[in-house]
């Protein structure tokens, strides 16, 4: 997608978002089972990400370089 991605369920497989160069651009998701993620070019593995975000409503964005995983509360 070339903005934000809003999952009212759970995210398997990819979720690409910011395609077009959008720095901005977000994931949300109610449950989080992503085999890969990416915004703007910057992408993460579920190697890379561990299981501690598994299961769990997450938001993902861009802290410079580098991609944040936070839970929703």
């Amino acid at each position: 997608a070339g903005g934000s991605i809003h999952i009212y369920g759970s995210l398997r497989g990819r979720a690409i978002a910011g395609c077009t160069g959008n720095g901005k651009a977000r994931i949300f998701c109610r449950k989080f089972e992503a085999e890969l993620i990416a915004i703007d070019g910057l992408y993460k593995t579920a190697d890379d990400l561990g299981g501690k975000f598994s299961g769990q409503p997450v938001q993902v964005n861009l802290d410079g370089d580098s991609i944040i995983l936070k839970t929703l509360d």
